[in-house]
């Protein structure tokens, strides 16, 4: 099974989510078996404009508790996945119209912000995150988009800033891969302790 020990290996950092990616496009494309992990991690399926049926059969084979989106869903799309957490991506750069997300508030249960870049997701490079002290939603969020070890520093200002308010978790991914899929998992521990001593 291909990278069966790295997928246990981040379990073990008791990540609170666990991405695996449905979109066939992608480098990270997930087609394999997902290890047996602590019930205490939810299995995040990341899906682009794919159909109801596929997204609602992937989340029963996989047993997945979250999906995360990052198409053109539509607001009656996410109200269509069966019984798990919804996270629709909206990407960002150096500015944004929350406009769009009011639709949605009803329809999610998360709002994930990501880097526009030209691929959905996986950019690797971080937007300007002052954009989000106009926030207008009390719905909480995932913070995403080329966040590494060198963007602790930036983390630690982004807490103390009312942006932040509402950010619910930091979503990483690319600055952590030694190849597409494959995580750096003393990266990703030096990582987890450096957040848990700025907290």
């Amino acid at each position: 099974m291909k990278y069966k020990d790295n997928i246990e290996a981040v379990a073990k950092l008791q990540p609170d989510y666990l991405g695996f990616i449905f979109y066939d496009k992608s480098a990270r494309y997930f087609e394999s078996t997902i290890p047996e992990i602590p019930k205490s991690i939810k299995k995040v399926g990341v899906f682009v404009d794919e159909t109801i049926e596929i997204v609602n059969e992937t989340i029963k084979t996989f047993n997945l508790q979250a999906v995360q989106l990052h198409g053109n869903e539509s607001p009656e799309y996410c109200k269509e996945i069966c019984h798990v957490e919804v996270i629709k991506v909206f990407s960002i750069k150096d500015e944004f119209n929350f406009d769009v997300l009011q639709p949605y508030e009803k329809a999610c249960d998360y709002f994930l912000f990501d880097t526009k870049g030209k691929l959905p997701g996986g950019n690797g490079y971080t937007f300007n995150w002052n954009v989000l002290k106009n926030y207008p939603s009390t719905k909480p969020y995932f913070l995403s988009g080329g966040i590494g070890i060198d963007a602790i520093e930036k983390i630690k200002e982004f807490k103390k800033s009312s942006a932040s308010k509402y950010c619910y978790a930091l979503d990483v991914n690319s600055k952590f891969e030694i190849e597409p899929g494959l995580k750096n998992i003393k990266e990703l521990n030096t990582f987890k302790n450096k957040l848990a001593v700025s907290s």
